[in-house]
């Protein structure tokens, strides 16, 4: 019998092992944010690591390190949890985020007690991304019992604030050089037949617009700082949107939609105090989604002055504009080793062509392909029903992808 076809035999023997692994991973309410459980899931995964057979680094994140990123939450400790099996080069490093959004309203189950239904393990995080972290683990189960001959090494990683924006997870690991794979694998939920090559890149802007409070009944008296928004954000919706929107990308989204640049104002409005007051104050954010084809300070860039030059033409506008966060759009090319080789694994695990896309969304890869690294996301689980209620993953579907993970490895480490 060939190695592949013990690794498949092995992986389907412990089909039990990886579904109880993410019963116990959900139980865990990592809820982010704040950041809750994040000790004691960081020492479970230690636990079950060491039961087959790995050694294990739990890293704690510095608390000036949370402090910069997330001050409202610097008394919630982050964990890292890093593994390896084999030794030297390449490195395939497994990545996967343990923290989970808020459970929400609407749920017919508890999304923290998670059950099996038809094939289908109901709770919060089962797809995003606990069952990717059970595929991981069981991948690497399957290699340390079989003792696979590595030519190079695999490298586990499970970590903390994706949801959030990663800085305190992958954003920290690959940043201070703790981990410096050859290529990177991030168990999200793709979906079986969709490998992500990259991501979108993001722009959070905050405009705040200043008028003068007066009285309700004198509103002469004063600048009406919402009137002022609204002159601005009509400005920007008619002639900012579209220039943006003509921006295309040459890369597959998936949708066709999704390969236009983005502009979305509005999805966070502040100010006014009473119904009887002029408001002096206004705020409204901007979420910007760039293409590979353009960078994060150019698209920043191309919206501060716009503003600023709008506000030199709307009598009594007084603006700041604040970049919140930004990040680039990137991409590992379809002609890659990795994606190459990922895509052979998925033809023949499953008999299908994965689609090579880029993400809408941004992703954890983006950390690995920013330093050059190969880097996809790919796991198990359903995109459309993370973070909504009832949750589920296709038990199935983590073995499946462990079978693909496990070809992945063996070659590009033979």
């Amino acid at each position: 019998m060939s190695f592949i076809n013990l690794v498949d035999r092995a992986v389907e023997e412990n089909k039990e092992f990886c579904v109880n692994v993410l019963k116990k991973l959900i139980s865990i309410p990592t809820v982010n944010p704040p950041g809750e459980k994040y000790e004691e899931i960081s020492n479970y995964l230690a636990e079950v690591l060491e039961k087959i057979g790995l050694k294990v680094k739990v890293i704690k994140v510095p608390k000036d390190v949370v402090e910069k990123y997330y001050p409202q939450y610097a008394d919630y400790p982050r964990f890292i949890v890093l593994t390896e099996l084999g030794k030297g080069e390449p490195i395939v490093h497994f990545s996967g985020h343990y923290d989970v959004v808020p459970a929400g309203s609407g749920w017919t189950k508890n999304p923290f007690k998670p059950t099996v239904e038809e094939g289908k393990l109901y709770g919060r995080g089962a797809s995003d991304m606990k069952g990717g972290i059970a595929s991981i683990i069981l991948t690497a189960k399957v290699f340390s019992e079989l003792k696979a001959d590595l030519k190079g090494k695999i490298e586990l990683s499970f970590t903390p604030d994706e949801e959030t924006g990663g800085q305190t997870g992958v954003g920290y690991l690959v940043e201070q050089g703790i981990v410096k794979p050859n290529y990177a694998i991030i168990a999200e939920p793709s979906g079986l037949n969709s490998i992500w090559i990259g991501n979108k890149g993001a722009v959070w802007i905050t405009v705040e617009v200043f008028g003068k409070q007066a009285h309700g009944s004198t509103p002469w008296l004063g600048v009406n700082a919402f009137e002022k928004m609204v002159e601005l954000a009509h400005r920007m919706v008619r002639e900012l949107k579209p220039k943006i929107e003509a921006k295309t990308s040459k890369y597959d989204y998936g949708v066709p939609e999704g390969a236009k640049a983005t502009i979305n104002i509005g999805g966070e409005v502040k100010g006014g105090a009473k119904v009887n007051i002029v408001p002096g104050y206004f705020s409204f954010s901007i979420d910007r989604r760039t293409i590979p084809e353009e960078t994060a300070d150019e698209a920043a860039r191309e919206i501060v002055e716009f503003i600023n030059n709008v506000a030199k033409e709307i009598s009594d506008l007084k603006v700041n504009v604040k970049v919140m966060s930004k990040f680039n759009a990137t991409v590992s090319e379809p002609t890659t080793d990795l994606v190459k080789t990922a895509v052979e694994s998925v033809k023949e695990v499953l008999g299908i062509e994965p689609k090579t896309t880029v993400c809408i969304g941004g992703l954890d890869t983006r950390y690995f392909q920013e330093k050059g690294i190969q880097a996809i996301t790919y796991g198990p689980g359903i995109p459309s029903v993370a973070h909504m209620a009832d949750e589920y993953i296709k038990v199935g579907d983590m073995v499946e992808i462990a079978k693909v993970y496990a070809r992945i490895v063996t070659k590009l480490l033979s």
